[in-house]
């Protein structure tokens, strides 16, 4: 009986080494080699964006810009945010209660938000509020989405041009260097990378 128990008690010892070290050391160790090949470190990082070697946000996360001058915004916006202070999403998300609204579509107060969204974006942008596109008034699923349609970024290229001073052509060039084209050439629609325009934003300024 004893004997038995021994060569138990020895074979549970030798599959739980056996297990810690195969998914203690060498899974994790695995995972951590695959996020350092070429292409994948960055994003295994968080995809962090500096500026003069400080980090200074994310080009995966969406953090609506507020400017100091409401007056003279220089910034390319995000779209809003169920988690944002501001009673209509317009403005900074908090990323440590990301989510949407969960209101659906026949919800009298999501349908009363999106038009004072678009109509509060008509009057930033100086545009008729039909052309406002859906997805400035509509928050995201994560509510920090940092990409917006191709028609938001353009609608923003005079107001960013005009307060920043650039060539309005300059703008909508760097619109288009950080659109990111449907994935594999046909799923989804292209988006615009908004704290990765901004930073180039403020790059062409200096």
């Amino acid at each position: 009986m004893f004997t038995l128990l021994t060569r138990q008690a020895g074979a549970a010892l030798r599959i739980l080494l056996v297990m810690t070290l195969l998914l203690g050391v060498v899974y994790p160790l695995s995972v951590w080699l695959v996020s350092r090949l070429p292409g994948l470190q960055g994003h295994a990082e968080g995809s962090i964006l500096t500026v003069d070697g400080r980090p200074v946000g994310s080009s995966l996360i969406g953090i609506d810009p507020v400017a100091a001058d409401p007056a003279a915004d220089p910034y390319f916006h995000t779209r809003p945010s169920a988690t944002a202070e501001d009673p209509l999403g317009i403005g900074p998300a908090d990323p440590s209660v990301s989510g949407g609204s969960n209101k659906g579509g026949f919800s009298a107060d999501l349908l009363a938000a999106v038009q004072r969204r678009r109509a509060a974006i008509a009057e930033r942008e100086g545009v008729d509020p039909a052309v406002v596109p859906p997805d400035a008034v509509t928050a995201s699923g994560s509510g920090l989405d940092p990409h917006i349609s191709p028609a938001y970024a353009a609608i923003q290229v005079p107001r960013v041009a005009r307060v920043t001073g650039l060539p309005e052509p300059q703008v909508a060039r760097l619109v288009g260097e950080h659109t990111d084209g449907r994935f594999l050439g046909f799923l989804g629609e292209p988006g615009v990378n908004v704290p990765e325009l901004n930073l180039a934003v403020r790059a062409a300024t200096r």
